[in-house]
């Protein structure tokens, strides 16, 4: 359940790397790409100043972009066009045979994200962008995606305010989110002119959000709090509340009232279908998305019928340790959703409640850490902040899903939870998910970029691949049941199979709406009846699986990947084999296509034959 996705898959390519040796330091074609690749994280950081500052990079000579978001208009697309474009120019012009095997990895990972993003401008709801950002956004609003969702988020958590210009930089962000609402409505605009916009059901509740988000007092919205708070905690002096109240009241509120009022005439022709395959072009469209969401090429009815399989696999397994607990009766689904009716698994649904249960993460973070040196060679801090979901945007945000860490270390990873109700969480499941987006997951991964990024290429925190990003959280949860983290915990060892059942029935339900016209009830139904999970969640699930098109079956395709080079160099390595050593190798890739892991792979088995 992770996918902060746009802003979010700030993950990377970069091959193994040896400290203190520099991979542009092997012979002058090397060199010339190293420069070529830092001209190229410059570039992308130009195009998207948000990420400059989640990495801790808005300072010095890229002081200015602190003050800036990106351009959602049409001037900001054919930017991001022109520059994949060239991207994949000026690799055309590097000899790929004459560089080292680590810049022969990084050349195929950015040549991949460049041709994604080339791929896609055929489509006028594809973007650029996407073969960067790891996924696809259809829609410019929805109940995940859009201004509302990130900005207030992002500048309480991630712009800093150190000093009086900090501060002037927030407010001219602030002004800047007027004018990225803007943008948005007058695509909103555009999209319902040719018949494009989000099912009527995501209407509803993203519409709800921005009407609920207006009807708050400007002077108690977090963008004028927050600044407000820690200028007055730094004893920074100036009117900074009075300066904040009215940009939101003179210029956010007010496009964000023309927001709601474009969006509502919009979605007055929303129809209930579910599938991208009602757009214009929607079918290549899909096949599109699938390829940035798994890295590979195969097709829907590929991935459905993995789906199926795997299912079938992962609910015997459920099924044997559900009678070792005297739990016989009915489909395994049956018997899941049964315990998921059970008061005693949850927490109570209130303040006392979620402290709780964000006590029990941490605690699951603290058991883990003793895990890790069995897991991996690589002795990191990973320091990690979990918070709730922001209460205004949990009605349609994810589950659970990670915002890495800053480069700089001026903000540890940020792993969030939603907890508009703690029924969303059986305890059972709370150990697997914060071993997904904590350790050995997410954060784990975003550690390695944060505390050895001198180590690294820029670009190699500027780019991210879904299915291995994800794939890498799932086979996180498996690490640690394989290392006993459930020995005497048979319920949370049910819900850690439970959820990697659950990212093969989405392989399913993705695919089936997209690809086989599924409705939405259809797939909610396939979900709860196959995983036993609540109906409220699997709802918010197949509504997040509505306007991200293919991301959702990155996980299991990931998952099934790395597993695959596993036995692989098992295989080839035989008493040679450290799993550990293994588990580093994927890391300190940093992260690459699943058409690219193999050759990762290839390079540790041929090392560790050589040790």
């Amino acid at each position: 359940m992770t996918y902060s996705r746009r802003e979010f898959l700030l993950a990377a390519l970069s091959a193994t790397a040896v400290p203190g040796l520099s991979w542009a330091d092997t012979g002058t074609a090397d060199a010339t790409f190293s420069k070529l690749l830092e001209d190229i994280a410059e570039e992308v950081l130009r195009l998207s100043p948000t990420s400059a500052t989640g990495l801790g990079l808005d300072k010095g000579a890229r002081a200015a972009l602190k003050s800036q978001l990106e351009d959602l208009s049409p001037t900001g697309d054919a930017a991001w066009a022109a520059e994949v474009k060239s991207i994949h120019s000026r690799l055309r012009a590097i000899d790929r045979k004459a560089l080292s095997a680590d810049a022969q990895i990084r050349y195929d990972t950015v040549a991949y994200a460049a041709e994604s993003g080339i791929a896609g401008l055929r489509f006028p709801f594809g973007g650029a962008a996407s073969g960067f950002n790891g996924g696809t956004a259809p829609f410019p609003v929805t109940q995940q995606d859009g201004t509302l969702t990130r900005i207030p988020e992002f500048l309480d958590s991630q712009h800093q305010i150190n000093d009086a210009a900090d501060a002037e930089a927030y407010l001219e962000r602030l002004a800047g989110m007027a004018k990225m609402l803007d943008q948005e409505t007058a695509r909103i605009a555009e999209q319902a002119g040719k018949g494009i916009m989000p099912p009527d059901f995501i209407c509803r509740t993203a519409l709800g959000q921005l009407q609920d988000f207006r009807k708050t007092a400007a002077a108690e919205q977090k963008l004028v709090t927050s600044i407000t708070e820690r200028t007055q905690k730094q004893s920074i002096s100036g009117d900074w509340h009075a300066r904040a109240l009215k940009l939101v009241e003179g210029s956010v509120y007010p496009a964000l009232e023309r927001q709601i009022d474009t969006f509502s005439k919009a979605s007055a022709k929303a129809t209930s279908v579910a599938g991208v395959h009602r757009l214009p072009d929607g079918a290549a469209y899909y096949e599109w998305a699938l390829r940035l969401g798994t890295s590979t090429t195969r097709s829907a009815k590929e991935i459905h019928a993995i789906g199926l399989e795997q299912n079938k696999q992962l609910q015997a397994r459920i099924d044997a340790i559900l009678k070792k607990q005297g739990l016989t009766q009915g489909t395994v689904g049956q018997r899941l959703l049964g315990l998921s009716k059970d008061p005693q698994r949850f927490y109570a649904d209130n303040d006392k409640g979620r402290e709780e249960l964000i006590a029990y993460c941490n605690e699951r973070v603290l058991a883990v850490r003793k895990l890790m040196p069995q897991i991996s060679h690589l002795d990191m801090k990973v320091p990690l902040q979990i918070k709730r979901v922001p209460i205004d945007i949990e009605a349609g945000a994810p589950l659970g899903y990670m915002n890495f860490a800053s480069l700089d270390g001026s903000r540890p990873a940020i792993y969030y939870i939603n907890l508009k109700s703690t029924t969303l969480w059986p305890k059972s499941e709370i150990a697997t998910l914060t071993a997904h987006e904590g350790l050995p997951g997410h954060a784990w991964q975003g550690a390695y970029l944060a505390e050895h990024h001198d180590q690294l290429p820029l670009i190699s925190s500027l780019i991210g691949f879904n299915a291995f990003i994800e794939g890498w959280a799932l086979y996180a949860e498996q690490l640690v049941d394989e290392f006993g983290l459930y020995t005497n915990d048979p319920f949370s060892q049910i819900g850690y199979l439970q959820a990697q059942q659950f990212r093969a029935c989405r392989l399913v339900v993705d695919t089936g709406m997209h690809a086989l016209k599924w409705t939405r009830e259809q797939a909610i139904r396939f979900l709860v009846e196959n995983t036993g999970r609540g109906q409220q969640a699997m709802t918010s699930e197949i509504d997040r699986y509505t306007v991200s098109p293919g991301q959702a079956c990155g996980y299991k395709m990931g998952h099934n990947e790395i597993l695959r080079q596993r036995e692989r160099a098992k295989a080839a390595l035989g008493a040679k084999f450290d799993l550990a050593g293994f588990n580093d190798a994927l890391v300190t890739s940093t992260g690459v296509p699943l058409t690219v892991l193999p050759t990762v792979i290839d390079r540790y088995i041929a090392k560790q034959q050589k040790a």
